[in-house]
């Protein structure tokens, strides 16, 4: 499964509760262009709105050889994410807790479509970034002096 994009910020900024796969609606020059890798999911999130899950806030840019077809082209629109109806409603029960958000974690392809891993996560306050900080310099240390060892 090729990757597309990656929300690096996610696992420094949320605590990752639970994962999901869903589809996402795309127009043909949006695939073209999320399959180049055109895509920003910094600050992207979901939103449940009709018994469905909608992707806000993703930056698809605009495929250059179709610009003539997409004269009117938001790069920042709404795309609906497909998911079952039994997903949907435990995703609306989970998401009823408190301090609980749904995110997109990344972006890739699987037989031909491109599809979207979601996180339900928890915000980190700033005291857990500093021990998350931490905790991966600690690592890169041992990670360091090991090699230096050998």
């Amino acid at each position: 499964m090729p990757q597309l994009t990656n929300n690096r910020k996610a696992n420094f900024n949320y605590d990752i509760l639970e994962k999901f796969e869903a589809g996402i609606v795309l127009t043909g020059p949006e695939v073209k262009s999320a399959k180049m890798g055109s895509i920003n999911l910094q600050g992207a999130y979901v939103s449940i709105r009709e018994n469905s899950l909608w992707l806000l806030h993703t930056y698809i840019a605009p495929y250059k050889p179709a610009r003539l077809v997409q004269k009117s082209y938001i790069p920042e629109r709404e795309r609906r994410l497909l998911l079952t109806r039994n997903e949907i409603s435990s995703l609306l029960g989970k998401m009823k807790s408190t301090g609980v958000t749904l995110i997109p974690l990344n972006l890739y392809t699987h037989q031909g479509l491109v599809k979207v891993t979601l996180g339900l996560a928890r915000g980190k306050k700033s005291h857990d970034k500093r021990a998350s900080i931490k905790k991966r310099d600690v690592e890169r240390d041992m990670a360091r002096a090991m090699r230096s060892k050998i």
